[in-house]
């Protein structure tokens, strides 16, 4: 049903900004009480939250990187974005879109890319 493909490049410079998309297919990201999320996952680390924009374009954001962090959507395209400024090596993750029926739960993920932030 709902589908979603994490965009962006592979690579990032540091101090540079992290900018991803991920599209939506299958669903509407202002189908009522969904959430759309942003994970990462570190190398040989657990998932991170790193924030989500609700279906009514409310935005959240994890405290430790809410200085940096910013979701954002366009509707016309059925599309949200991250973006992760002033990254680091420590950046360096798997970065997933998902989305769910209600917070924490995460119904649908993107396949997540690997982003790089070279050092």
């Amino acid at each position: 049903q709902v589908q979603l493909q994490e965009s962006g490049p592979g690579l990032v410079k540091p101090s540079q900004m992290l900018s991803l998309t991920c599209t939506v297919s299958g669903g509407s990201i202002t189908t009522t009480f969904y959430t759309w999320s942003w994970i990462r996952q570190p190398p040989g680390k657990g998932l991170e939250w790193l924030g989500a924009i609700a279906y009514e374009g409310s935005t959240y954001y994890r405290p430790s990187l809410k200085s940096r962090t910013s979701i954002a959507r366009d509707t016309t395209k059925n599309q949200f974005s991250l973006q992760l400024s002033s990254v680091t090596p420590e950046d360096t993750a798997v970065y997933y879109c998902a989305s769910g029926p209600r917070p924490a739960e995460y119904d649908y993920w993107g396949p997540g890319p690997q982003v790089t932030v070279s050092s």
